[in-house]
């Protein structure tokens, strides 16, 4: 929690000396509102479709975590709360917006989706292992890449850190993927969608978020 009132000052002390104490589309209203609720509503279906269809095209199902109790949800989802405002305050925070005023809406992003993409490298500990490196830098860049192009575009937090939000509480929470362990839902067994499935099934969960996020944006900005 220091960390992230630490980046809070920070951010308000760059954004005051350059005289857009509002960059960050903090002041709540009708449509930030909205971009708030379909945010977690569109990255809660689409990480539920992506672990349903993960265990469905593998024989293997899903079931309830008896150890799961309410004070593990409160303290999971405080976790992940922590993380997600700290990670979106540094990436889609003030440098974001100081970058897309100095070079423009594509480069900014792209530079807050490579930033995001190796970042996820010391957080899953992937160093030494070039494959899962590059994946998780495509991942974790495209990801970026949506949230950071919907900070740009609609001149507020509010809907990338919903998306992020709702994608790691129903992940790490709901189904127990994540540093968290087991928590709400759990696997029955170690199977795993092969062949097509298992491509198909992962385009899917690299895809559906960022797509649907642009296409959400342009659709908003244009109206």
């Amino acid at each position: 929690m220091l960390g992230i009132i630490i980046i809070l000052l920070i951010s308000w002390l760059l954004l005051w000396k350059i005289k857009a104490p509002d960059a960050l589309g903090l002041n709540p209203n009708k449509q930030r509102t909205l971009h708030l609720a379909t945010g977690i509503l569109l990255s809660a279906i689409c990480c539920t479709v992506y672990h349903l269809a993960s265990t469905t095209f593998s024989n293997n199902h899903w079931q309830l975590n008896k150890d799961f109790t309410f004070i593990i949800a409160l303290n999971s989802c405080w976790w992940v709360l922590k993380s997600v405002l700290f990670e979106e305050l540094v990436f889609r925070g003030a440098l974001l917006y100081i970058l897309s005023k100095k070079w423009g809406t594509f480069i900014a992003c792209l530079v807050s989706a490579v930033s995001f993409g190796i970042y996820h490298w010391f957080s899953y500990n992937s160093f030494g292992n070039p494959v899962q490196m590059a994946i998780i830098f495509f991942m974790t860049g495209l990801f970026g890449y949506a949230l950071a192009f919907a900070f740009v575009k609609l001149k507020s937090i509010y809907l990338p850190t919903s998306i992020h939000l709702g994608w790691n509480l129903f992940s790490i929470i709901v189904f127990s993927n994540g540093p968290l362990g087991q928590q709400l839902l759990v696997k029955v067994n170690n199977h795993k969608a092969e062949g097509i499935w298992s491509l198909i099934i992962f385009l899917f969960q690299v895809l559906a978020v960022p797509v649907f996020t642009i296409l959400y944006v342009k659709k908003r900005v244009r109206s």
